[in-house]
């Protein structure tokens, strides 16, 4: 990796110049099958802003938010958590085994996020209107959407700083990597802050629809519901992107999480596993003074029993006895079912079970579809270009220091030898 003076912007360009040129077989079938899909997405997004949301969608007055908000933001969010989660792990608990996956974590939080927020401004009808929850037009200051667009922008912002330190050692940015460095802790902290509360944010709005969420699936507690979902379902994420990652970008892994691989993903599935059982203990509580058995006996009942045992408790104890036992296989398998779980029961909320009273129900059209999947080939598209490039699965630059430590690391050295 070239070493660049901060005050050469010629090293930095060249640097770009270098890293925009593709690496490695570009007519592989994902690329070709993502292409596509990304192609048609472009020509269905023309006609979204030529002609309106109504010539390639099903919503309508009775169902605004339909699978882009549903999936890609109200679930997309949870599934980002893993960021948040991680970093207080090692910044706030100083739990070290878990720093070798800190930068790759808040990479896939931050790209989440930005993709998720993208998605967003697509289900606008007038797009240039998302200006006004954040300035508090139309909505008012003490709005829930007001908070919420408040807390994505900050968010998102003191994401990119945690990542930052990155990009300087990919540019060569010396003496600016010892500033971002320092500004590391405090852009964890300020970020832990605002999951906490954008998290739970978004269950609140919900808050405000109790007539038209069915009583299986609403209730006071969702806020929590959604904070509590949020660390498992993030966890998770790491678990299944990072065997993914760790098999795909081999060449790219440094040797201490090469090392510790395993015994990380083994201590996440037993956190996750144990913040799965609060999730059920919740539940329960939800049931109980709801007072909800008529409900479950219903014909709704069979669905959320689908969602609540099939996806939440047994994978819990997927995790658990995988997490105790080492067994990665049921891990892999846990972490998968809890994703599953997290999406089905952000779209029950969202989508399936939200008017569930109605004749015609709001189902996505083929173009919200091919969408949707539009936009997570582009977040993995970047994502991969990223962490082919830059130094995120530990292989550094020898003079870059380690966060929270002074001086370089023996790996660090070791890895630029």
């Amino acid at each position: 990796m070239a070493v660049l003076d901060f005050e050469s912007p010629r090293g930095a360009l060249a640097v770009l110049r270098r890293d925009l040129r593709p690496k490695g077989r570009l007519l592989t079938p994902f690329n070709v099958v993502s292409a596509l899909i990304m192609a048609t997405t472009a020509v269905i997004l023309v006609f979204r802003f030529a002609f309106g949301l109504g010539a390639v969608t099903n919503l309508d007055q009775r169902f605004p938010w339909g699978l882009w908000i549903g999936f890609d933001v109200v679930a997309g969010v949870a599934l980002a958590g893993g960021a948040y989660v991680v970093t207080f792990l090692v910044y706030i608990l100083r739990q070290e085994q878990y720093r070798p996956i800190v930068r790759v974590t808040v990479l896939n939080g931050f790209l989440a996020y930005v993709f998720y927020a993208g998605a967003l401004v697509l289900d606008l009808g007038r797009p240039w209107n998302v200006v006004n929850p954040i300035i508090g037009n139309s909505f008012g200051l003490t709005s829930v959407l007001f908070l919420v667009a408040w807390h994505f922008l900050l968010y998102m912002t003191a994401e990119l700083v945690e990542f930052s330190p990155a990009i300087a050692e990919w540019l060569g940015w010396r003496r600016l990597h010892r500033i971002l460095v320092g500004m590391t802790v405090g852009a964890v902290v300020f970020g832990i802050t605002l999951s906490t509360l954008h998290q739970s944010g978004l269950g609140a709005l919900y808050l405000m629809a109790k007539p038209k969420i069915h009583p299986l699936w609403y209730s006071e507690l969702i806020p929590l519901l959604f904070f509590v979902s949020s660390i498992f379902a993030g966890l998770s994420m790491v678990i299944v992107e990072g065997s993914l990652t760790r098999r795909i970008f081999e060449d790219r892994v440094g040797s201490r999480l090469r090392r510790s691989h395993d015994d990380i993903l083994l201590g996440l599935a037993r956190i996750a596993g144990g913040t799965m059982f609060v999730y059920l203990f919740l539940e329960a509580m939800k049931i109980l003074h709801g007072q909800l058995w008529r409900e479950i006996r219903e014909g709704w009942g069979a669905w959320y029993l689908l969602e609540v045992l099939g996806l939440v408790a047994f994978p819990m104890v997927l995790l658990l006895y995988g997490g105790v036992r080492g067994k990665l296989p049921a891990v892999r398998a846990g972490a998968a079912l809890a994703l599953a779980g997290v999406i089905l029961n952000r779209l029950n909320i969202s989508v399936i079970a939200f008017r569930w009273d109605e004749p015609l129900h709001y189902v996505p059209t083929w173009m919200e579809l091919v969408v949707t999947a539009g936009i997570l080939s582009a977040e993995i598209w970047v994502f991969r270009w990223v962490v082919g490039r830059l130094p995120v699965l530990g292989r550094r630059p020898a003079w870059a220091e380690e966060p929270g430590r002074h001086g370089a690391s023996v790996e660090t050295r070791h890895e630029a030898a």
